[in-house]
């Protein structure tokens, strides 16, 4: 979902916000996940064996979470910018189902790189994995 023009450098400044993208995980999205990413751990794709571990629910991954947080700067900023630096924290768990929103503010501008933080949060409002990340947006010459 990249936005409808692309951005560029000098489109953005300190303050602009990046809309709020929802996404809802499924048990095939988890499935594949672990299928693409060789993550064997039954906890992402066996509902028994996660509930015998203590778990409500199969869980999002880790790298899931740090992807759609990836992509949701990435799609905001549009084909021509380039993902610089990017890290993110897991805080919370998600589960199949849970309606998992993703915010974002710019924080710094310098020329064409923009930082800016992130979050995931929860349909209950809990924050599941904030991140921060540098991107390098195009020049209009």
């Amino acid at each position: 979902m990249s936005t409808s023009m692309p951005l560029y450098a000098g489109d953005v400044s300190v303050g602009t916000v990046i809309p709020e993208v929802v996404r809802i995980p499924s048990y095939v999205q988890l499935f594949r996940f672990s299928a693409a990413t060789s993550n064997a751990h039954r906890i992402h794709f066996d509902q028994k064996y996660a509930e015998q571990e203590g778990y409500p629910d199969v869980l999002v991954q880790s790298h899931l979470h740090g992807s759609l947080l990836a992509q949701t700067v990435i799609d905001w900023a549009g084909p021509g910018a380039r993902l610089r630096k990017f890290r993110w924290q897991n805080r919370q768990l998600a589960t199949p189902q849970d309606e998992l929103r993703y915010t974002g503010t710019v924080t710094s501008v310098d020329g064409a790189l923009i930082e800016c933080t992130l979050e995931e949060t929860n349909q209950l409002g809990e924050l599941c994995a904030p991140a921060w990340a540098t991107v390098e947006l195009p020049t209009r010459e």
